[in-house]
Protein backbone atom coordinates (compact mmCIF):
# COMPACT_ATOMS: atom_id res chain seq x y z
CA UNK A 1 0.00 0.00 0.00
CA UNK A 2 2.83 2.37 1.01
CA UNK A 3 4.78 1.59 -2.16
CA UNK A 4 1.52 2.62 -4.20
CA UNK A 5 1.16 5.77 -2.40
CA UNK A 6 4.41 6.81 -3.15
CA UNK A 7 4.21 5.81 -7.38
CA UNK A 8 0.64 7.68 -6.89
CA UNK A 9 2.96 10.70 -5.01
CA UNK A 10 5.83 10.78 -8.18
CA UNK A 11 3.07 10.41 -10.71
CA UNK A 12 1.42 13.43 -9.98
CA UNK A 13 4.95 15.34 -9.18
CA UNK A 14 5.71 14.38 -12.52
CA UNK A 15 2.45 15.41 -14.44
CA UNK A 16 2.61 18.24 -12.85
CA UNK A 17 6.27 18.97 -13.55
CA UNK A 18 5.12 18.42 -17.09
CA UNK A 19 1.90 20.83 -17.37
CA UNK A 20 4.07 23.34 -15.83
CA UNK A 21 6.78 23.20 -18.22
CA UNK A 22 4.59 23.33 -21.11
CA UNK A 23 2.59 26.78 -20.07
CA UNK A 24 6.20 27.63 -19.08
CA UNK A 25 7.14 27.05 -22.85
CA UNK A 26 4.00 28.33 -24.66
CA UNK A 27 4.03 31.65 -22.04
CA UNK A 28 7.82 32.31 -22.84
CA UNK A 29 9.74 29.98 -24.84
CA UNK A 30 7.58 30.38 -27.73
CA UNK A 31 8.75 34.46 -27.06
CA UNK A 32 11.91 33.26 -27.61
CA UNK A 33 11.61 31.65 -30.90
CA UNK A 34 9.58 34.47 -31.98
CA UNK A 35 11.81 36.76 -31.38
CA UNK A 36 14.57 34.73 -33.57
CA UNK A 37 12.36 34.86 -35.95
CA UNK A 38 11.14 38.47 -36.11
CA UNK A 39 15.04 39.94 -35.80
CA UNK A 40 15.20 37.37 -39.28
CA UNK A 41 12.69 38.53 -40.64
CA UNK A 42 13.36 42.27 -40.02
CA UNK A 43 17.02 41.73 -41.43
CA UNK A 44 14.95 40.49 -44.55
CA UNK A 45 12.69 42.91 -44.86
CA UNK A 46 14.34 45.76 -46.55
CA UNK A 47 15.06 43.62 -49.25
CA UNK A 48 11.65 41.98 -49.82
CA UNK A 49 10.02 45.52 -49.69
CA UNK A 50 12.53 46.81 -52.64
CA UNK A 51 12.19 43.83 -54.88
CA UNK A 52 8.14 43.88 -54.26
CA UNK A 53 8.32 47.75 -54.71
CA UNK A 54 9.15 46.79 -58.40
CA UNK A 55 5.86 45.84 -59.10
CA UNK A 56 3.95 48.81 -58.32
CA UNK A 57 2.74 50.80 -60.71
CA UNK A 58 3.52 54.65 -60.53
CA UNK A 59 1.13 57.36 -60.99
CA UNK A 60 3.13 59.94 -63.29
CA UNK A 61 4.81 62.49 -61.60
CA UNK A 62 4.03 65.19 -64.12
CA UNK A 63 1.72 67.51 -65.14
CA UNK A 64 1.39 69.40 -68.66
CA UNK A 65 1.22 72.95 -67.59
CA UNK A 66 -1.98 73.81 -69.15
CA UNK A 67 -3.61 70.84 -68.00
CA UNK A 68 -5.63 70.89 -65.09
CA UNK A 69 -4.56 69.02 -61.53
CA UNK A 70 -5.42 65.17 -61.98
CA UNK A 71 -7.36 62.93 -60.50
CA UNK A 72 -5.21 61.32 -57.73
CA UNK A 73 -4.10 57.47 -58.97
CA UNK A 74 -3.89 54.12 -57.16
CA UNK A 75 -0.75 53.11 -55.95
CA UNK A 76 -1.57 49.06 -55.92
CA UNK A 77 0.34 46.72 -53.66
CA UNK A 78 1.27 43.67 -55.98
CA UNK A 79 -0.18 40.45 -54.14
CA UNK A 80 1.39 38.52 -51.70
CA UNK A 81 2.08 34.63 -51.74
CA UNK A 82 0.85 33.14 -48.86
CA UNK A 83 2.97 32.73 -45.68
CA UNK A 84 5.43 35.39 -46.93
CA UNK A 85 6.38 38.73 -45.45
CA UNK A 86 5.64 41.82 -46.71
CA UNK A 87 5.44 44.59 -44.47
CA UNK A 88 5.89 45.94 -41.34
CA UNK A 89 3.50 47.76 -38.58
CA UNK A 90 4.87 50.19 -36.09
CA UNK A 91 3.01 51.44 -33.10
CA UNK A 92 5.04 53.77 -31.19
CA UNK A 93 1.98 54.04 -28.31
CA UNK A 94 2.51 50.73 -27.10
CA UNK A 95 5.91 49.82 -28.58
CA UNK A 96 5.04 47.53 -31.59
CA UNK A 97 7.32 46.76 -34.20
CA UNK A 98 6.60 43.46 -36.05
CA UNK A 99 6.65 42.15 -40.01
CA UNK A 100 3.68 41.29 -41.44
CA UNK A 101 2.71 38.01 -42.98
CA UNK A 102 0.03 36.60 -45.59
CA UNK A 103 -2.34 34.50 -44.17
CA UNK A 104 -3.72 33.66 -40.51
CA UNK A 105 -2.96 29.93 -40.26
CA UNK A 106 -2.04 28.87 -37.02
CA UNK A 107 2.20 28.33 -38.76
CA UNK A 108 1.93 31.99 -39.96
CA UNK A 109 0.67 33.36 -36.55
CA UNK A 110 3.58 31.92 -34.87
CA UNK A 111 5.77 34.18 -37.01
CA UNK A 112 4.18 37.20 -36.35
CA UNK A 113 0.55 39.22 -37.29
CA UNK A 114 -0.93 37.98 -40.21
CA UNK A 115 -2.84 39.66 -42.86
CA UNK A 116 -6.38 38.29 -43.17
CA UNK A 117 -6.56 36.78 -47.34
CA UNK A 118 -9.63 38.46 -48.86
CA UNK A 119 -9.35 41.82 -46.88
CA UNK A 120 -7.50 44.47 -48.57
CA UNK A 121 -4.07 44.75 -48.29
CA UNK A 122 -2.84 48.01 -45.84
CA UNK A 123 -2.58 51.13 -47.44
CA UNK A 124 -5.12 50.12 -50.06
CA UNK A 125 -8.73 51.36 -50.38
CA UNK A 126 -11.06 48.94 -47.88
CA UNK A 127 -10.58 47.30 -45.13
CA UNK A 128 -7.25 46.02 -44.46
CA UNK A 129 -7.72 43.33 -41.69
CA UNK A 130 -4.88 41.91 -39.08
CA UNK A 131 -4.54 39.34 -36.53
CA UNK A 132 -1.73 38.30 -33.93
CA UNK A 133 -1.56 36.73 -30.90
CA UNK A 134 -2.50 38.36 -27.50
CA UNK A 135 -0.24 35.45 -25.58
CA UNK A 136 2.63 33.40 -26.35
CA UNK A 137 4.88 33.58 -30.18
CA UNK A 138 5.94 37.33 -29.51
CA UNK A 139 2.30 38.03 -28.13
CA UNK A 140 2.56 41.35 -30.73
CA UNK A 141 -1.21 42.33 -29.54
CA UNK A 142 -0.64 42.17 -25.74
CA UNK A 143 -1.42 45.44 -24.93
CA UNK A 144 -3.41 46.50 -28.00
CA UNK A 145 -6.20 46.95 -25.01
CA UNK A 146 -4.37 50.29 -24.28
CA UNK A 147 -4.61 51.98 -27.61
CA UNK A 148 -6.69 54.90 -27.45
CA UNK A 149 -8.42 57.37 -30.52
CA UNK A 150 -6.14 59.37 -31.71
CA UNK A 151 -3.00 57.32 -31.75
CA UNK A 152 -0.84 56.49 -34.39
CA UNK A 153 -0.09 52.99 -36.25
CA UNK A 154 2.02 52.75 -39.22
CA UNK A 155 2.25 50.33 -41.86
CA UNK A 156 5.37 50.05 -44.11
CA UNK A 157 5.01 47.95 -47.32
CA UNK A 158 6.08 47.75 -50.95
CA UNK A 159 4.10 51.07 -51.81
CA UNK A 160 5.58 53.18 -49.22
CA UNK A 161 4.54 54.10 -44.76
CA UNK A 162 0.74 54.17 -44.46
CA UNK A 163 -0.49 55.93 -41.55
CA UNK A 164 -3.42 55.15 -39.87
CA UNK A 165 -4.81 57.00 -36.90
CA UNK A 166 -7.51 55.23 -33.98
CA UNK A 167 -11.09 55.48 -34.18
CA UNK A 168 -12.21 53.12 -31.32
CA UNK A 169 -12.23 49.47 -30.01
CA UNK A 170 -14.81 47.24 -29.52
CA UNK A 171 -15.14 43.76 -27.57
CA UNK A 172 -17.19 41.24 -30.12
CA UNK A 173 -17.67 37.47 -30.11
CA UNK A 174 -15.73 34.95 -32.29
CA UNK A 175 -18.82 34.80 -34.55
CA UNK A 176 -18.82 38.60 -35.10
CA UNK A 177 -17.26 38.46 -39.08
CA UNK A 178 -18.49 41.75 -39.64
CA UNK A 179 -15.60 43.31 -38.81
CA UNK A 180 -13.70 42.07 -41.48
CA UNK A 181 -16.07 42.99 -44.23
CA UNK A 182 -15.47 46.00 -46.59
CA UNK A 183 -15.17 49.26 -45.86
CA UNK A 184 -15.59 52.61 -47.46
CA UNK A 185 -12.28 55.03 -47.22
CA UNK A 186 -8.99 53.08 -46.12
CA UNK A 187 -9.35 51.59 -42.68
CA UNK A 188 -6.94 48.77 -40.88
CA UNK A 189 -8.87 46.75 -38.46
CA UNK A 190 -6.51 44.25 -35.67
CA UNK A 191 -8.31 41.99 -34.05
CA UNK A 192 -6.59 40.01 -31.26
CA UNK A 193 -8.04 37.67 -28.56
CA UNK A 194 -9.84 38.83 -25.58
CA UNK A 195 -9.71 38.40 -22.52
CA UNK A 196 -6.07 38.17 -22.05
CA UNK A 197 -4.63 34.46 -21.89
CA UNK A 198 -8.67 33.76 -23.31
CA UNK A 199 -9.96 33.45 -26.74
CA UNK A 200 -13.42 33.81 -25.24
CA UNK A 201 -13.89 36.94 -26.90
CA UNK A 202 -12.05 39.05 -29.58
CA UNK A 203 -10.67 42.75 -29.10
CA UNK A 204 -10.88 44.77 -32.76
CA UNK A 205 -9.08 48.20 -33.17
CA UNK A 206 -10.28 50.14 -36.03
CA UNK A 207 -8.16 52.97 -37.60
CA UNK A 208 -8.62 55.02 -40.35
CA UNK A 209 -6.16 55.89 -43.26
CA UNK A 210 -4.99 59.73 -42.23
CA UNK A 211 -1.48 59.79 -44.60
CA UNK A 212 0.48 57.95 -47.42
CA UNK A 213 0.76 57.07 -50.76
CA UNK A 214 -3.22 56.68 -51.22
CA UNK A 215 -4.95 58.81 -48.89
CA UNK A 216 -5.55 61.71 -51.87
CA UNK A 217 -6.81 58.77 -53.52
CA UNK A 218 -9.12 57.49 -51.03
CA UNK A 219 -10.16 61.13 -49.65
CA UNK A 220 -10.74 62.03 -53.53
CA UNK A 221 -12.93 58.43 -53.96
Amino acid sequence: MRRLVRISAWTMIWSGSIILGYVAFQLYGTDVINQQVQNEARAELPEILEERSLEVEQPPDTVAPDEPDPEPLLVAEPPVDPGAAFAAIRIPSIEVEQVVYEGVDRDTLQLGPGHIPGTALPGQPGNAVLSGHRTTYGRPFFDLDQLEPGDVIEVESAIGVSEYTVRESQIVTPYDVWVAAPRDGGWLTLTTCNPKFSARERLVVFAELTDGPNFEFVEAA
